[in-house]
């Protein structure tokens, strides 16, 4: 099932040790703080209480969200490229 990982982890070290875990789980980064990627149920419930593990008692805002296919399916992405910026910049 298609689901989003979204954090705020102000500790540097923290917040790369969680991106790592999200890529362990074959999730793709899509912004910074953000990866998205196919996880079932069992997995979802693994990862987030890995990274519970991996925060403790430090500050940080995690959410998964799952998303039904037929939702996934209908959300609007704009993805492109600066095309104003010449080659030798």
């Amino acid at each position: 099932m298609p689901c989003l990982v979204v954090y705020d982890i102000p500790d540097d070290r923290l917040r790369a040790k969680v991106a790592d875990l999200c890529m362990d789980y074959g999730l793709d980064r899509i912004q910074y703080s953000a990866f998205v990627g196919q996880l079932n149920k069992t997995y979802r419930k693994e990862l987030m209480t890995r990274i519970r593990r991996l925060v403790g008692r430090k500050a940080a805002k995690i959410q998964l969200i799952y998303v039904r296919g037929e939702d996934w399916a209908q959300r609007i992405v704009i993805e492109q490229e600066d095309k104003r910026k010449s080659k030798g910049e």
